[in-house]
């Protein structure tokens, strides 16, 4: 008999083919996968962007390729559009706000009258600080000029804040991007809302502070204080200035920034975001150190997970600075500190509240890794120095600090048939002795040391198979470039239900914002979600 079979099959296909009937599209890798609809690659896109490319995909392409998606939604429901971006930009689940920003702008620009009146009724949702408007502007500015519904949208952001918030705003984002509050409110021109607003205008526009203005306007006295710490001659000064106002750290002038003091004076109401950004500077200054009392406010506010979320503080910034600081050297620049070793344990311990509270499912999970090589290239969320390979370990931590039943594998197709560690054992597939209660640097270099290779997301299932291992959920963490496998991932999950008789889920956490996925959505026993989506381990658990 003649083994037809052998070369088309619905049950066992090659990775570097489609299944037969399906309707796979090759990946980036040259490898098959399934393509995610449109809705789901916006939400990657929204949540991942596309800063550092991929292995595979140049960071050009892969923005073009989201860009084209957004165009495409737009046209068919642009309304829906806005919706989808103002829903993940206040609900904190993305790591940057700029993917929604950028997405805002093309439908302020580029949508239909009803889309465009909704997102400029957004943009207040969507940029809500100063740095948003501007990152706005910029990105407006290459769909579009300066129309009446942007010029109207950009007064109403200047002037639907109440006076002493936005005098907080001015102070602290002066000028990004090649664009200040100045450039704003010369070309919105909005008619001041109040006679403070209209004081504030005056002194983005001309510089200068109007005379003989009440004492009763708190927003003044701000500006006022600003100006007074330009003239200071003394630190001692300074600091006072900075301590009674309450000045953030973007009035401070150059030369106080290097004292301990004045970073003293800051730290009892830095907004949590900018704690994270400085932890590093104010050890190098030496205002933290082991036992002061400035580490001790800095470690129980970072241990607060009501403050973390209320700051709408992102588990991937609070995971960016602990690399960094851990390390004791910038990313850039050559600064170097000491680590006090409470700020590093306080960090990691914000990564985890900072995802907030999850429900355990009480199921059996293994958690995979993919740590081929393609999952060394490129950054998440444009993180420096964060690639998917280590922020997918860092991922997997929060649900195996949930569910009790879990075991890590990392997996890559090895040349030659060798795999494991030490080269024995089932081909590119290594057991991890990691667990959630290890610091999450420490979880990062056991990933670093797992030999690389191709990419097979089929392996963990295939391996469970052999093993005899009982899963309930398999929970693969990948770039979704597969290729190098005998046999397609979800054709060995069905493979692995049917040899032990479980109903077996597979969640695919895909740790880049291109259009693949291993999941394949006919199967609803099989769910595509994104990397470091706040909300993910919560889906995760319900799934």
């Amino acid at each position: 008999m003649f083994k037809f079979t052998q070369y088309f099959s619905t049950k066992h296909t090659p990775q570097s083919e489609a299944i037969p009937g399906s309707k796979q599209v090759q990946n980036s890798a040259g490898g098959y996968s399934f393509e995610l609809d449109d809705w789901k690659r916006f939400d990657r896109f929204l949540i991942l962007g596309a800063d550092g490319g991929t292995y595979y995909v140049s960071e050009r392409k892969l923005t073009i390729d989201n860009a084209e998606i957004v165009v495409k939604l737009l046209a068919s429901d642009g309304v829906k559009v806005v919706d989808r971006i103002v829903a993940v930009s206040q609900s904190g689940r993305a790591p940057k706000n700029d993917a929604a920003i950028f997405a805002l702008a093309m439908a302020a620009k580029l949508g239909d009258e009803a889309t465009r009146r909704a997102a400029y009724a957004a943009m207040p949702k969507v940029c809500r600080i100063g740095t948003h408007l501007m990152h706005f502007a910029e990105y407006a500015q290459a769909f579009g000029g300066w129309g009446r519904g942007m010029r109207k949208a950009v007064a109403g952001w200047f002037n639907d804040k109440p006076a002493v918030e936005l005098a907080h705003q001015l102070i602290k984002y002066q000028a990004r991007d090649g664009w200040s509050n100045r450039d704003l409110l010369r070309l919105a021109h909005p008619r001041a809302a109040s006679p403070e607003h209209d004081r504030l205008f005056s002194w983005v526009t001309k510089g200068e502070l109007t005379a003989g203005v009440v004492a009763s306007d708190e927003s003044y006295a701000l500006l006022e204080n600003v100006e007074a710490l330009k003239k200071a001659e003394s630190l001692q000064r300074a600091v006072k200035i900075v301590r009674d106002a309450k000045l953030p750290r973007e009035a401070v002038p150059t030369q106080w920034l290097t004292e301990a003091a004045m970073w003293d004076a800051l730290l009892p109401h830095m907004p949590m975001t900018a704690m994270l950004r400085n932890v590093a500077t104010m050890t190098r200054v030496g205002l933290l150190r082991s036992g002061s009392n400035a580490t001790k406010l800095v470690t129980a506010q970072l241990r607060d997970g009501a403050r973390l979320r209320k700051a709408r503080v992102h588990p991937l910034g609070v995971l960016a600075a602990l690399n960094t600081y851990r390390k004791g050297r910038g990313v850039k620049g050559n600064g170097t500190w000491e680590p006090v070793a409470a700020v590093i344990d306080a960090l990691d311990d914000a990564f985890y509240k900072s995802f907030g509270a999850v429900t355990p499912s009480g199921k059996r999970m293994l958690l995979a890794l993919d740590v081929s090589g393609s999952m060394t290239t490129g950054t998440v969320a444009g993180i420096a120095g964060l690639t998917p390979r280590e922020a997918s370990a860092a991922m997997a931590l929060v649900t195996a600090a949930t569910e009790r039943e879990h075991e890590f594998i990392g997996f890559s197709a090895a040349s030659g048939g060798y795999g494991g560690q030490w080269g024995g054992g089932e081909p590119g597939i290594t057991r991890l002795a990691i667990s959630p209660r290890q610091r999450l640097d420490d979880v990062v270099k056991t990933i670093e040391k797992v030999p690389m290779g191709g990419t097979d997301c089929a392996l963990p299932m295939i391996w469970a198979q052999k093993q005899r291992i009982d899963v309930d959920t398999f929970v693969v963490y990948t770039d979704n470039e597969t290729w190098a496998g005998a046999v397609h991932p979800a054709q060995a999950l069905r493979d692995y239900r049917n040899a032990r008789g479980i109903p077996a889920k597979l969640v695919v956490v895909g740790m880049t914002s291109t259009g693949f996925s291993i999941a394949d959505p006919t199967d609803a026993g099989m769910l595509d979600v994104v990397g470091f989506d706040t909300s993910t381990p919560a889906v995760i658990a319900d799934f």
